[in-house]
């Protein structure tokens, strides 16, 4: 396809999806205004009918995307012209660089993944075209030591040194984005291409190999971003996200891939770039001063993605590409606290949203991604404005005369028909995109790769409880992260979860208290103004005061082990797993069964002489320099380790010492003399 061609192609689909959006919002909102009674408060009038607009363009923005990726795929043709139209070619000689930025991972399932995707290049023939990088941000010693054993014992077992790196940041100073600029400062010039993935990522060669050749065949295309699957859930809630994603995902991305085209969006992982106009073109500015929003963008990726578009290379979604994974949270306690970073993350792209030379397409993008957040305070507004309406009306005695007297009185009048067909507008519109994917899945005959017909059917109409039940506890946490964000507070950076974590009743209850109280008070409220409103709150406040029982229940393992068992939210991936996934699962126990993390931690840089030899190998001769900038000297630093054990020296001294050549040698030749009584503080009688 002609660049001309995509573009004009993109505008022509852009302005049926805009017309699309806006004409049902115009037409809800008409129905809203006769459904509200009469006569009412015209500024609360005013403000609801204008809060269920916005809220009817946004959702119809995912209907209408859930649509088009529902057309295209049914056709069975290729979602993205640009592999449609690639040629079938060699791959040439330039080197593609696989890039991991980790920060306090599982160096276990980062080593498994890696060692998958080597063997599987290396099988498939093209090995030599690829490396590997693990770039570090972790600032825990003991995160630290095990990552570079891990990375050691990999590059050992696979013979790959000079094939696989490992470099830790000594400051990881803009998070992951700072991360990879210092990967690129170093290494950049050696690579035409940059795969970037997350430490649960996971893709197969023929994935890689079919990045390359796109790339190549493709000179003007700066980043193809594929579709990742979700995959190794075992939690009840991790097994239903995994099974939307894979169920309606693909659908959704083939629509925004459908009316996007060339001007698509980044998520920051399991894609390629083109390396040389990214190091051009995408360093990130950080948000200067105390305003609103500042500091380094938490949200990079789409930011990147419309940088490289301003310099006028083209950005893909390829939803077609199979063979990428990720994880995903695994309870709903650790997918608020990313949602709560990024949240902050979108709202910063307000502050860039009339940014020099933008393309128009990608300020749309900033803006679908700030309403993924805001949309939550208006629905949150429009619960509170029809709960103002019924105040006013309950409150305020009836104008029976609005325009002055009259022979006839006006009579308060409640269009309770356009109310439910209004509601069951909505209805339609959020739920039909759901029976799409069961209809298209039915069509091409891959019921049975879900687990069967009437499995699917049941694991479809359970996501869709699920989701309702905790659509309005999502609706309250989301409202809270933006209201805050704009106050001004600040999101940490931690470590993301990526295992399952048990949580007690009382820590569940805690944490959703408010949610709770909430809705018994909204309730309270609306049965003392008029009780027969309160039908129409019933389900938001059912699904705030079931929230803890509904979370302790999705936690757990044994739940979703039991789905499992039932054949309920099955995946292609677990009922008939790639080569690949069963590659990663025997990785990791192999990992497991060698007993990985006993051996390793800031204790074992000492006593261990593998991973004492490790460690200081990785050090310069001049890595003693960087100790001089901490007031303790090397002498008090062994005087303390020697006297009272590894936590004798907070986690900065750790490190400090870590990067000390001489110190770490010196110190493992006399902890292994020490006299018996301080031998007990490393425990050498363990050994």
């Amino acid at each position: 396809m002609r660049t001309i061609d995509w573009h004009r192609k993109a505008w022509r689909r852009r302005a049926a999806l805009g017309l699309l959006v806006l004409l049902p919002a115009w037409v809800a909102s008409s129905y809203m205004a006769g459904a509200l009674p009469t006569p009412g408060n015209p500024w609360l009038d005013d403000a609801t009918v204008l809060v269920f607009g916005i809220l009817t363009a946004w959702i119809a923005v995912g209907f209408w995307t859930a649509v088009f990726g529902f057309g295209v795929l049914l056709r069975q043709r290729h979602v993205t012209p640009l592999i449609e139209d690639a040629p079938t070619s060699q791959l040439s000689t330039s080197k593609t660089a696989l890039i991991f930025p980790i920060f306090k991972e599982s160096p276990e399932r980062i080593a498994g993944a890696i060692e998958v995707m080597y063997r599987d290049l290396d099988k498939s023939g093209q090995l030599d075209g690829f490396e590997f990088y693990i770039l570090s941000d972790s600032d825990d010693p003991n995160a630290y030591i095990r990552e570079q054993w891990a990375w050691a014992e990999l590059t050992r077992t696979l013979s790959a040194f000079g094939q696989i790196h490992y470099r830790r940041r000594r400051s990881n100073i803009k998070r992951k984005t700072g991360n990879i600029a210092d990967f690129l400062r170093r290494w950049g010039y050696r690579y035409e291409y940059m795969v970037v993935l997350d430490a649960d990522s996971l893709m197969s060669a023929d994935c890689l190999l079919h990045l390359v050749r796109l790339m190549q065949s493709n000179p003007k295309a700066g980043i193809i971003q594929t579709v990742p699957g979700i995959i190794l859930q075992q939690t009840l809630f991790g097994r239903i996200q995994q099974f939307s994603n894979r169920l309606f995902g693909l659908m959704y991305a083939a629509g925004l891939s459908f009316w996007q085209l060339g001007d698509g969006y980044y998520w920051g992982h399991n894609a390629i770039i083109r390396v040389a106009p990214f190091v051009e073109h995408c360093q990130l500015p950080r948000l200067r001063g105390r305003a609103l929003l500042a500091g380094d963008i938490l949200s990079h990726d789409f930011v990147e993605a419309a940088l490289m578009r301003r310099a006028g290379w083209s950005v893909w979604l390829a939803p077609e590409l199979s063979g990428s994974w990720e994880e995903t949270p695994p309870t709903l306690v650790d997918e608020l606290k990313r949602d709560r970073r990024w949240c902050f993350g979108n709202l910063q792209h307000l502050r860039l949203l009339f940014a020099k030379g933008l393309l128009g397409t990608h300020r749309l993008m900033f803006v679908n991604g700030v309403m993924a957040y805001v949309a939550s305070v208006f629905w949150l507004l429009y619960l509170l404005l029809g709960t103002a309406v019924i105040a006013w009306h309950a409150l305020v005695p009836p104008n029976y005369f609005p325009h002055g007297h009259g022979l006839f009185p006006v009579w308060p009048i409640w269009h309770e028909h356009l109310a439910v067909l209004i509601l069951a507008t909505s209805a339609v519109i959020l739920l039909l995109p759901k029976f799409l994917g069961l209809v298209l899945v039915i069509l091409q005959r891959r019921t049975a790769l879900f687990g069967g017909w009437g499995h699917l059917a049941a694991s479809v109409m359970l996501e869709i409880i699920y989701s309702m039940v905790l659509a309005p506890v999502r609706m309250l946490f989301h409202s809270w992260y933006v209201i805050t964000s704009l106050l001004g507070h600040r999101v940490g950076w931690g470590r993301q979860q990526r295992s399952s974590d048990h949580r007690h009743w009382v820590q569940t209850a805690r944490m959703h208290a408010w949610c709770a109280l909430i809705a018994v008070s909204w309730s309270a409220l609306i049965a003392a103004l008029d009780p027969s409103y309160l039908v129409w709150l019933l389900p938001i406040v059912i699904a705030l005061i079931l929230i803890t029982p509904v979370t302790i229940l999705t936690n757990s393992t044994k739940a979703g082990l039991w789905t499992r068992d039932a054949h309920l939210f099955q995946t292609p991936e677990e009922t008939h797993p790639p080569e690949e996934i069963r590659a990663l699962g025997r990785a990791l126990g192999e990992r497991v069964t060698a007993g990985f993390r006993a051996r390793t931690g800031f204790r074992a840089a000492f006593i261990d002489p593998y991973v004492n030899a490790v460690a200081v190998a990785r050090l310069s001769a001049t890595a003693r320099r960087y100790n001089r900038e901490i007031d303790l000297t090397r002498s008090l630093y062994a005087a303390r380790l020697l006297a009272r054990g590894p936590q004798a020296l907070d986690r900065g001294e750790q490190l400090a010492v870590l990067n000390d050549r001489e110190l770490l040698t010196e110190l493992h030749n006399r902890i292994w003399t020490l006299p018996e009584d301080l031998a007990r503080n490393w425990n050498l009688n363990d050994e």
